[in-house]
């Protein structure tokens, strides 16, 4: 069996964008493990959920292991950088942000855990960190600088596939099925958000898995509450929108000397 060590920036990142990947590779025998850069520490939390006096930062770890439980995962693991906030905010200046993190040596530190697991797949997210975070760009530069100097075969970054969302957006519309909350008079995602599918070059088909990444999502409840839309939606509509996780791989390895863990979960675009 292979292993897949999944980086992330904040808690409840691996529930959303991976969740289904991770619990499927665990679910098929793989040692999960995950990396997050921060705590979350500036996350917004769900009113009334925090003790008083309680920090958040300790709370949003906390779920992590929970959430780790849900999906399977072996391992969970913290990098030293508090949370930068979302792109110009003054907190991404903060001297021990992840944003304002040396590359390289963030990436050695990364490295230790990957030497240690030796994995056959590393996860981090596309160039863009999805939809421009400051952290979530900083996983991408320092998840392939790690992989770099640990010599992770594959490196698979994980994206949201901008047209896949636009027509299914687009469906709902036509059906008259907008889920609560969602604003139904916008036709497209902030033009940052995602990547088009030509750019895509694999795709990961867990709608068999979408209990387990929902009780991820539940896990952290500090940031994910029962009423939050994601939780809301309604099972089949949950099992279209989380059901299948897309990523770039670049120059994917050949089959024949691919890892297991890869030809197995990560199935081609085309």
């Amino acid at each position: 069996m292979g292993t897949i060590v999944s980086f992330h920036a904040h808690p409840d990142d691996e529930s959303i964008g991976s969740g289904g990947t991770l619990a499927k590779a665990a679910k098929n025998g793989h040692r999960v493990v995950l990396v997050f850069a921060t705590r979350g520490d500036l996350g917004e939390p769900v009113p009334g959920v925090l003790a008083e006096g309680e920090p958040l930062s300790i709370r949003r770890s906390a779920e992590c292991y929970e959430s780790a439980k849900a999906l399977g995962a072996a391992r969970v693991e913290f990098l030293p950088y508090t949370d930068s906030g979302m792109m110009g905010l003054p907190t991404n200046d903060a001297p021990y942000c992840f944003w304002q993190a040396r590359v390289e040596h963030a990436a050695k530190l990364l490295a230790v855990i990957l030497d240690e697991e030796e994995p056959d797949v590393l996860t981090v997210y596309d160039d863009n960190g999805g939809y421009g975070h400051p952290d979530h760009i900083q996983v991408h530069r320092v998840g392939m600088r790690a992989a770099e100097l640990s010599g992770v075969p594959v490196v698979a970054q994980g994206t949201i596939n901008r047209d896949w969302m636009l027509r299914g957006m687009k469906g709902l519309k036509d059906s008259g099925q907008i889920p609560e909350g969602w604003d139904a008079s916008s036709s497209e995602p902030p033009p940052d958000f995602g990547k088009p599918e030509a750019e895509i070059t694999h795709r990961v088909e867990a709608v068999d898995f979408v209990e387990q990444k929902r009780a991820s999502m539940r896990a952290h409840a500090s940031q994910i509450g029962p009423d939050h839309f994601m939780l809301a939606m309604p099972d089949p509509i949950f099992a279209m929108g989380f059901g299948t996780e897309f990523y770039i791989v670049a120059d994917p390895p050949a089959p024949a000397v691919a890892p297991d863990v890869f030809t197995e979960l990560f199935l081609p675009m085309r």
